[in-house]
Formats: structure tokens, sequence, C-alpha cells
């Protein structure tokens, strides 16, 4: 056992919730990385901390970071004065900002439509018209929720 100061660590709550996410899909550390930054005062975290914080190496924390980047979760901020970068959520909620700007639920309509067309006719065709059906009600659906979202936040 070690004597030295103990590390800061990601609150239960954010791994329980880290887990959730993994659960559904979402890669494990980048949830996690997701979730320090969220648990953080200022929402942004240098590589070292979220390394710190997670208790990983500086690879699993690049690697997290470099996927949060990709999908829009989180961007890189230069210090000033500094060699370190800090990685913080958007000024807008992250959910939001994703949400708002990710064609996913239009991307996978499309997909399933043309699933669909291939498919001959039966209950198969009849599940992937469906499910493009469905994909399509979010796409209509989602500007919508999310500007109720907004205006519940500001109220």
């Amino acid at each position: 056992m070690s004597s030295g100061p103990e590390q800061p660590r990601l609150p239960d709550a954010a791994e329980a919730s880290a887990a959730v996410m993994a659960a559904a899909g979402f890669p494990r550390m980048p949830a996690r990385a997701l979730l320090a930054l969220v648990a953080s005062d200022e929402g942004a975290l240098t590589a070292a901390e979220l390394a710190d914080a997670l208790g990983a190496s500086a690879a699993a924390v690049s690697g997290a970071v470099r996927y949060l980047q990709t999908v829009g979760f989180v961007h890189r901020v230069s210090q000033p004065g500094s060699r370190r970068d800090r990685y913080a959520l958007p000024d807008d909620p992250w959910y939001v900002a994703t949400l708002r700007q990710n064609p996913v639920y239009e991307r996978l309509a499309g997909l399933a439509g043309t699933l669909a067309d291939e498919l001959p006719d039966g209950p198969a065709r009849a599940r992937a018209r469906e499910t493009a059906d469905f994909y399509r009600f979010l796409t209509r659906r989602m500007p919508g929720l999310l500007d109720e979202w907004e205006a519940e936040r500001r109220g």
C-alpha cells in the first residue's frame, strides 16, 4: 500500500454512469473521461489531471479524449504560457451540442430504408421499414425536443 497522497478519483456515481454508458455501447474509457469532465468544477482538465482522476495511463487518456473530440463531446483548449492543453466540455451542454450537430438518426433512417427496399415483401422488410420510420420520426422531433429542453433549463 502506498503512503503517498491519495490521488483524486472519479466519484462513484460518475463511475456508475460511465458503466451504464459502456453497457449501452459507448466506449468505456471515453465514458469515464467524459464523466470526469462533467464532475470537474471547471468542466475542463488536462490530460494529466484526467489520468490522475481515472487512474489511467497517458495512452488510455489520449485515446479517450481523441474519441470524445471526434464525436464532438469535448474540445481542446490551449493554456497561455503552458505546453499543456486542457480538454473541455462545450459551452453549451455537451449532450445538446452533440444532438444538434449529429445526423446519426437521419443516416440510420436512410440505411434502414435502403435495407427495406432491398428485402422481399415479408416480416423482415416490415421491420426494416418500421426502423426507418422510427429514425425519421426522431430526426423530425429532435430539434423540437432540444428547444423544449433549452426552454426548461432557462425557465
